[in-house]
């Protein structure tokens, strides 16, 4: 794939493998109010992936639908960043995960959302508000550890320090002219949502140092082809299945 499915795929994945690794809390969760809440997340990022895949597949014109372009791939032919497929790690790991992921997505599609290319605008508009939530979601959360127990104090402020080197790759150039925008444009933006709720927290926004890159062309970290065979495993015993 090459422009407009290329991209699609990236924006796809992103929010497939963000969908899988929230969805690794069911039954996990710290409370059962945020269980519900992190399998709604969950639910929204595989909504907003199956449009985008499901585009990108018709747009490529081989026949491939959703479920193929979700199961049937191999990992160096996913095009999502590295952020998404870290491990959950603790609690506050996943908040800072969600929060850096949602502040994106959210001004990400607030902008395709007035691009040129109808059906993307229209996917990035319903998306936009269900990230809105999940920046909310997080923020609160942030903010909540961030300002509370000593304890809690240093697992946030650990969380954010681990996985602040992945943010940078979100803002790499790789976007097609259908999507009517230059990623690096949207940093400045991200940097003022995002230090607000570490403001909230109490908490330093990291120094930028070495940066993960690679994910836009298929290198991914250690931790993915395991969550890929987690996932695929029951669509690849029984390919083409019906329930």
């Amino acid at each position: 794939m090459t422009g407009l499915p290329e991209y699609l795929l990236g924006l796809g994945d992103d929010a497939l493998v963000a969908a899988q690794r929230t969805a690794e809390w069911c039954a996990k969760a710290p409370q059962l109010e945020e269980e519900v809440a992190l399998a709604n997340l969950a639910l929204d990022q595989l909504g907003q992936a199956r449009a985008f895949l499901t585009y990108a597949g018709e747009l490529e014109g081989e026949g491939r639908d959703e479920d193929a372009l979700a199961f049937l791939r191999d990992e160096h032919e996913f095009r999502n960043v590295q952020l998404v497929e870290l491990p959950n790690g603790d609690f506050a790991v996943t908040v800072a995960k969600t929060l850096f992921l949602a502040a994106y997505q959210n001004l990400l599609y607030t902008r395709l959302a007035r691009a040129a290319e109808p059906r993307l605008a229209g996917i990035a508009a319903k998306a936009a508000k269900e990230s809105a939530f999940h920046v909310s979601y997080a923020s609160l959360w942030t903010v909540r550890l961030g300002d509370g127990t000593p304890l809690s104090h240093r697992r946030m402020r650990d969380a954010v320090e681990e996985v602040w080197p992945y943010t940078h790759e979100l803002f790499e150039p790789w976007a097609p002219p259908e999507a009517g925008l230059d990623p690096a444009a949207l940093r400045g933006p991200w940097l003022e949502v995002v230090g607000r709720a570490l403001g909230e927290a109490t908490l330093t926004r990291p120094q930028d140092g070495w940066a993960a890159t690679g994910g836009r062309s298929g290198r991914h970290t250690e931790w993915f082809g395991l969550l890929l065979a987690d996932m695929q495993s029951v669509h690849r015993a029984h390919v083409g299945a019906r329930w």
